[in-house]
């Protein structure tokens, strides 16, 4: 009722304003950010590619200015009042379902330890480990093939072994690869117990599958940065394939772990006075009716 009268009120006004200037719309602020995307991108890329990226901030930035100055560029916009009514029917509010013993429920409710995550990480690892000298057997005739293109990620002495030493052991890149590949790992296994409480029903999907599939589109666009050997002889259905393993695996050992309730859930927390409105219990007149 407060709208409708408000709405009405306006329509009697004589004067209420039919029409309000707002700024026009410019495109020069994309343009802007086109321009300062391509600046740094070229860092990376080409000088061509900054040059772009400095001609258009230029032109972004002159365009932006002048439609501010020296005077500012507006619209007039019809001003359409808008009719509301607040009516119900219902003599009982409705309340939000609720935890037996709690007024609030933040979510996730309940997490892994990081014992989890490190656990997952590193049955994860093995599985891709599995799969990736797998790959170096049947594939190339090598195991040692896969652990030395690994090692080029940090190991610049990978860089320079012609194909056919890639197929043979080397100490330093194995105990490069060793660690590299288990430190890696548990970060992502700490991730995935972190992730894998957001999305309870379907947690195996999640870790299995999107992020891999993520995972390997990032790495598609960048490994030839961080890795220009492994990017030319990468076999990317078999790194997929290493990638979903890992996910599979260390998510089946994460959501095996005990949980327990987030730390904005314990019962401190609750006794404290986080209140939601409309989650507390319905009272016992409510009930009977």
């Amino acid at each position: 009722m407060a709208i409708r009268s408000v709405t009405e009120g306006l329509n009697e006004s004589p004067r209420a304003p039919r029409e309000i200037e707002v700024p026009a719309p410019t495109a020069w602020p994309f343009i802007l950010a086109i321009g300062v995307a391509l600046l740094f991108a070229g860092l990376v890329t080409s000088t061509s590619v900054s040059c772009l990226g400095a001609l258009l901030s230029l032109a972004g930035s002159v365009g932006w200015f002048r439609e501010v100055l020296p005077h500012e560029h507006e619209e007039l916009v019809p001003v359409l009042p808008e009719e509301g009514r607040s009516a119900t029917a219902r003599r009982i509010v409705d309340r939000l379902p609720i935890l037996p013993d709690q007024v609030r429920a933040w979510l996730p409710i309940r997490t892994y330890p990081i014992s989890a995550g490190v656990k997952g990480g590193l049955a994860g690892s093995i599985a891709m480990a599995i799969l990736a000298c797998a790959y170096g057997i049947l594939e190339v005739g090598s195991i040692w093939y896969p652990i030395n293109l690994l090692a080029a990620v940090a190991y610049r002495e990978s860089l320079r072994l012609v194909p056919a030493q890639l197929n043979s052991f080397h100490a330093d890149a194995f105990a490069i690869a060793f660690v590299l590949h288990g430190v890696v790992s548990i970060f992502v296994g700490m991730l995935y117990g972190a992730m894998l409480p957001m999305f309870p029903r379907r947690p195996i999907l999640l870790g299995g599958f999107i992020t891999p599939a993520l995972w390997s589109g990032l790495l598609y666009a960048i490994l030839g940065l961080l890795n220009p050997l492994l990017a030319s002889h990468i076999d990317w259905p078999w790194f997929m394939a290493s990638q979903v393993a890992f996910g599979v695996v260390a998510g089946l050992v994460v959501v095996r772990q005990p949980s327990f309730p987030t730390r904005e859930n314990v019962s401190f927390a609750i006794r404290a006075g986080v209140v939601a409105a409309g989650t507390m219990p319905p009272r016992e007149s409510e009930e009977n009716h």
